[in-house]
This record gives structure tokens, sequence and C-alpha cells, in this order.
């Protein structure tokens, strides 16, 4: 079982209910185990600014699952709760579920990279991502978790809950 990291955002269709809805389809995925999910975070749209605030989270899994295999199981996620590819970068969705940090791997697929591309810049997620993963995560580019986040200023977050949508007993 590998520890994978999970993005979720939303800003259609109550965004706060999409994501509860979605740990929960990734809480019942096959070889996984979901271990924490963080508190949920309002966040300023990237892209065209007409549109609604974001909410966004991050969800810790234990997985057997290949990387592509769990890609596939996460888009049908979002295709089920309303998903709609569009041509539009950055604009309004029911869902967006993004592979993170996948263990220690580093992955240059067409459909998929690892480290996430842009994690490093974008506080909606690195700020999550650190109530759920250990202080001293390394990424597998050997960037630390915690210098990423000594880069990223808070701005544009509002932290909605105070304590995280799963609690979880496991150390982090």
């Amino acid at each position: 079982m590998e520890r994978v990291y999970i993005g979720l955002g939303s800003n259609l269709a109550e965004p706060e209910r999409q994501l509860r809805e979605a740990v929960q389809a990734i809480a019942a995925l096959e070889q996984s185990t979901l271990l924490a999910v963080s508190p949920f975070y309002a966040s300023d749209p990237l892209g065209p600014s007409d549109q609604p605030r974001y909410v966004n989270a991050v969800a810790a899994l234990a997985t057997a699952l290949e990387p592509l295999d769990l890609l596939d199981a996460l888009q049908r996620v979002e295709l089920t709760q309303g998903r709609e590819r569009k041509a539009e970068r950055w604009g309004p969705r029911t869902l967006d579920l993004d592979i993170l940090l996948f263990g220690d791997r580093l992955i240059a697929e067409p459909r998929l990279q690892v480290p996430h591309y842009h994690l490093h810049a974008r506080a909606f997620v690195l700020y999550p991502l650190a109530d759920v993963a250990p202080a001293d995560l390394r990424l597998a580019d050997g960037r630390s978790l915690a210098q990423l986040l000594a880069e990223c200023p808070f701005a544009g977050l509002e932290r909605l809950d105070q304590e995280p949508a799963i609690p979880t007993d496991e150390p982090r």
C-alpha cells in the first residue's frame, strides 16, 4: 500500500456537498483505505474571476492501486458527480480530483504528473495537505512541504472547518 494525497475542489452545485460525496466515494475505492481528510477551505478561483469561490480539501489514502488505475477511478467519481470536461482552463466545475503525491514516486505520463504540477504555488492545495501530511513530508523530487509552505502565503484562503472532515487516530 502506498500513501497518496488527493486534492479535492468544487465551486458548483453545492461545493461542500460535492466534496463530502467525493470523500465517501474515495473511501469506497477498491484496494484502498481513506486515512484522513483535511478541513475544507474556501479559495479564490484561478483563471476567470467571474465564477464562485472554490471549496478545497486534501484526502490521504493508502492504496494498492497503480497510479493510472487510481486516476481512472477518480475520474469516474468526477463524472458521477456531474463533471463536464470543457476546453476552458480553470473554469467552474462540480468536482476536480487531482493526485498530488503518490508515495515516493515521480510520475511523468501524458495523463498524470506527480508531484502535481503547480502544487508548489497553490495555497489551496498546500495548506490542506499540511493538515493531513507529516510535518517532515518531502516530495519525491526532494522539496519539503515546510519549504513550499514558507514560499506560498495563505492569501485568499478561508478555513471553513475547525476540525478535519474525517478525523483519524493514525499518525500522520
